[in-house]
C-alpha cells in the first residue's frame, strides 16, 4: 500500500502526468457515459438506421454551436408532435364530425433559408379519410395555402414539392419564396415569427389525426449530421469506449505477451530461444499494413478479427530481443541462483522471480502503446476495413472522406472525430512519458 501511494505521489509530481490521467479519465466518463445512456444495441441500431430513424434531422448540417461563430445565422433544426402535446391542437366534437385545429408558433432569425419543412401525418379512421387545409402566416401576417388534401393513416408532406407553391413561385426555389420579403430585391429571408395552421375535419365520430411538424434547417445539435441525417454525437461518444477497448487490450495483450516469450526464451536459452529468435527476425521483416488490408479484404472486417490479428503480428518485435538482454542479465543474479538451490520450478522461477522485475519497464510501454493501437484501428477504418457495424471515429472519418467533406466545406465532419483521436493520443503518450521517467532513473533528471 504505502509502494503505491509513494508511486501515486511521484506521478503528481509531473505536470504531464496530471494532465495526461484527467485526459484519460475524461474518455473512461465519455465511454462509461456512452454506454449507460445508449446501450450497445440502441447504438447499432441508430447507427444502422435509415430515413425511418433519422427523417427528422437535415442532411450534412454542422453543429448549431457553430453560429456564435458566424456573422451569417444558418437556421436551427427541430420538430415538434402534436400528439406529444408540443403543438397546441383544438378539437371541436360534432354529432358525425369533429373539427381539428392545429397550431404551432416559431421565431425565424436566421440569414439563410432553410433546406425543407415538412410534416408527417398519422390519421386514424374506418373508411373516410380527414381533410385537411394547412396555412403558413409569415410575420407580415400574410396566409399562405401550403395545400389541401386528404390524410392517410400516414404521408409526408414536403412543402417544396407542393403543385400549389411550386406554381406560386415559379422560378424561385419555393422555401426561398415562402421565407423571403415580397417586397424586397433581391431576396432575403424575412425574419420574425411564424405560425402553422392546419384546419382539418374528421367525418366518422372516432376519427383523429396527428401532425408532426420537421423543420430542417442547416445546423442540428452539438455534433452535426452526416450523408445519411445520422446524429454524429452517436459515433463520436461510442467511438471512445470501442478506442479504448481496442488499444488497451491490444497494448495489454502484446507487451505481456512478449515479455513472457522472451522471459521464456532466456530462461531456456538453447532451441527455444534460437527458435524465438528466428520467428522474431521473420515478423519483422513482414509489411505489418499489407497483411492486415489482407486480412480485411479477404477474410473479416470483425473488429475482434483484427484485434486478434493485431496482437499476433505485434508480439514477436525489437520489444522481444530488448527484454530478452535483461532477462539473460537477471538470471544470473544472486536471487535466482537462491531460488534454484531451494528447489523452485522453472515455472516459478520465469513468473515470480524474471516477469516481476521487468513490471517498472512494462508499465510505461504499455500505456504509450495504447495510442498507437487506437490510430491503427482508426487508420484500418479510414482505409475503408472497419468494422462495419460498429460507430468508430475512424469510420466518421471515412464516411467524411468518401462524401468530399473538406471540399465541400464541412469541416466539422472531419475534425471532431480527428480532434479526439488527438486528444486521446496526448493523455496516453503525456501519461507514458511520464511513467517512463518515473520507472527509467535514467529518465529521472530529464
Amino acid at each position: 500500500m504505502n509502494s503505491l501511494k509513494n508511486s501515486f505521489r511521484e506521478i503528481m509530481r509531473y505536470p504531464s502526468a496530471v494532465v495526461g490521467t484527467f485526459i484519460i479519465l475524461l474518455l473512461v466518463v465519455q465511454a462509461i457515459y456512452a454506454v449507460v445512456t445508449i446501450p450497445y444495441r440502441q447504438a447499432i441500431n441508430l447507427w444502422r438506421g435509415g430515413e425511418d430513424v433519422w427523417y427528422a434531422n437535415p442532411k450534412f448540417a454542422p453543429p448549431a454551436w457553430t453560429n456564435f461563430f458566424r456573422s451569417k445565422k444558418l437556421p436551427v433544426s427541430f420538430h415538434v408532435n402534436s400528439a406529444d402535446g408540443e403543438m397546441e391542437k383544438v378539437v371541436t366534437p360534432g354529432e358525425s364530425s369533429s373539427k381539428i385545429d392545429i397550431t404551432y408558433t416559431f421565431n425565424f432569425n436566421a440569414d439563410d433559408y432553410p433546406q425543407e419543412l415538412m410534416l408527417y401525418v398519422t390519421a386514424d379512421y374506418a373508411e373516410k379519410q380527414p381533410f385537411a387545409t394547412i396555412y403558413l402566416v409569415n410575420p407580415n401576417g400574410q396566409k399562405i395555402r401550403i395545400a389541401d388534401t386528404g390524410l392517410p393513416h400516414t404521408e409526408n408532406i414536403r412543402f417544396s414539392q407542393q403543385e400549389k407553391l411550386i406554381n406560386r413561385y415559379f422560378g424561385q426555389p419555393v422555401l426561398q419564396g415562402l421565407f423571403s420579403d415580397p417586397k424586397v430585391d433581391p431576396p432575403a429571408p424575412l425574419k420574425g415569427e411564424y405560425q402553422l395552421i392546419i384546419n382539418g375535419i374528421t367525418f366518422e365520430p372516432d376519427s383523429n389525426f396527428d401532425m408532426e411538424f420537421v423543420f430542417h434547417g442547416k445546423v442540428y445539435g452539438l455534433a452535426g449530421t452526416d450523408m445519411a441525417r445520422r446524429d454524429l454525437v452517436v459515433p463520436l461518444l461510442w467511438g471512445a469506449p470501442i478506442a479504448l477497448i481496442f488499444g488497451l487490450l491490444a497494448s495489454f495483450g502484446t507487451s505481456v505477451t512478449t515479455m513472457v516469450i522472451a522471459a521464456i526464451g532466456a530462461w531456456y536459452g538453447k532451441w527455444v530461444d534460437e527458435l524465438i529468435q528466428r520467428i522474431t527476425e521473420v515478423n519483422m521483416i513482414l509489411p505489418f499494413l499489407p497483411i492486415m488490408i489482407m486480412i480485411g479484404t479477404f477474410f473479416s472486417r470483425s473488429i475482434w478479427v483484427m484485434l486478434g490479428a493485431v496482437v499476433l503480428l505485434s508480439i514477436f518485435t525489437g520489444a522481444i530481443k530488448g527484454y530478452r538482454s535483461i532477462f539473460v542479465q537477471v538470471r544470473e543474479s544472486m536471487y535466482i541462483e537462491a531460488a534454484r538451490a531451494y528447489g523452485a520450478s522453472d515455472t516459478r522461477i520465469i513468473y515470480r522471480y524474471l516477469v516481476p522485475r521487468m513490471i517498472p519497464l512494462l508499465i510505461p510501454g504499455l500505456v504509450s502503446g495504447v495510442p498507437a493501437f487506437i490510430f491503427f484501428e482508426a487508420t484500418l477504418a479510414v482505409l475503408g476495413l472497419g468494422d462495419p457495424v460498429l460507430p468508430t471515429w475512424g469510420k466518421i472519418i471515412n464516411d467524411a472522406e468518401t462524401y468530399g467533406a473538406l471540399y465541400n466545406g464541412y469541416y466539422y465532419w472531419m475534425l471532431e472525430p480527428a480532434v479526439l483521436l488527438m486528444i486521446t493520443g496526448l493523455g496516453f503518450a503525456m501519461l507514458g512519458f511520464a511513467l517512463d521517467r518515473i520507472f527509467n532513473p535514467r529518465l529521472r533528471g530529464m
